[in-house]
């Protein structure tokens, strides 16, 4: 079913009544002015103003033409003290996955799970003619109702996050240049190869200190300076990651995906992953998870 209200054009879910596919224009900054923990993904086009996002444990300031995304229940929350105008669009997992197809957007790791970097990428003038054609576009489709909408809102779904990516790993290649006799970014990069490779086993801080033969307290200033959050969030949220790659995609057992990810006790670990992620594991997989449906049974 389409929905139109004030510009906003929505797709629900006839199994479930639940949001598969939304895209609206905001003026101001009331949708987002308080924290927000959705089972979707959002991705929020500033077109104009400016200001500050928090999200999950840091907060970083945007500018003028930024796109902000955000994961299935990653807290975020917007502040300005100016007007904000632009165009948001949600949409649930079962109506795409970035996880299923990342080998055709590559968005998981850059525009969104990317624990290393700011939520948002900066807008240059070709992206934003491409977004305002693709954004119009999606709009006058919605209105339809015609035979294979959801392939055609899928394909311009899928060429906003392409778009988006390249355009954010050309930014992150720029910010990480590597600067002769500079010893920081190269313990950085350390640091992310091994919390990457060690985060199913290793949950101290002291581990990855000891690893990179740096003090904890060096260290942790280093991850606070260039990651605006601590080696602790940055280790939880890399397993949070996981665990809701392995809750989305498979059907294991919660004491299975725990004992994986280093937890013997299944409590504790859903204690852990309710405090990270506002919600339990099992209720993730209810609302998020596996074998949500057909996606061709959304619209």
């Amino acid at each position: 079913m389409t929905t139109t209200a004030q510009n906003a054009f929505t797709l629900t879910n006839p199994q479930n009544g639940n949001l598969a596919f939304k895209i609206f224009n905001f003026e101001d900054n009331n949708h987002f002015d308080h924290l927000q923990r959705n089972n979707y993904y959002s991705l929020i086009w500033v077109r104009k103003g400016k200001g500050k996002v928090k999200a999950d444990f840091s907060e970083h300031q945007f500018e003028e033409n930024s796109l902000l995304a955000f994961s299935p229940y990653q807290p975020f929350m917007i502040c300005t003290s100016e007007k904000i105008e632009g165009v948001a669009i949600h949409f649930h997992p079962d109506f795409y996955c970035i996880h299923m197809h990342q080998k055709e957007v590559s968005c998981n790791g850059v525009l969104f799970n990317n624990i290393y970097q700011p939520p948002y990428t900066n807008i240059d003038a070709a992206a934003e003619a491409t977004f305002q054609m693709i954004t119009d576009q999606i709009k006058t489709e919605m209105q339809r109702s015609e035979l294979a909408q959801y392939d055609l809102l899928i394909s311009y779904l899928k060429i906003i996050l392409i778009t988006a990516s390249r355009l954010k790993t050309e930014q992150l290649q720029q910010q990480t240049s590597p600067i002769p006799d500079a010893k920081e970014p190269f313990i950085l990069q350390n640091l992310k190869d091994a919390i990457e490779h060690n985060f199913k086993t290793k949950h101290s801080p002291s581990h990855y200190a000891d690893h990179l033969n740096i003090s904890a307290k060096a260290l942790a200033k280093l991850t606070k300076s260039h990651f605006n959050k601590t080696l602790t969030d940055m280790i939880a949220e890399r397993i949070i990651i996981e665990a809701k790659r392995e809750l989305y995609l498979t059907n294991k057992a919660v004491k299975e995906i725990a004992y994986e990810l280093g937890y013997e006790d299944e409590h504790y670990f859903s204690r852990f992953f309710k405090t990270n992620a506002d919600v339990s594991p099992q209720m993730y997989r209810e609302t998020v998870g596996f074998a949500k449906g057909s996606p061709d049974m959304i619209i």
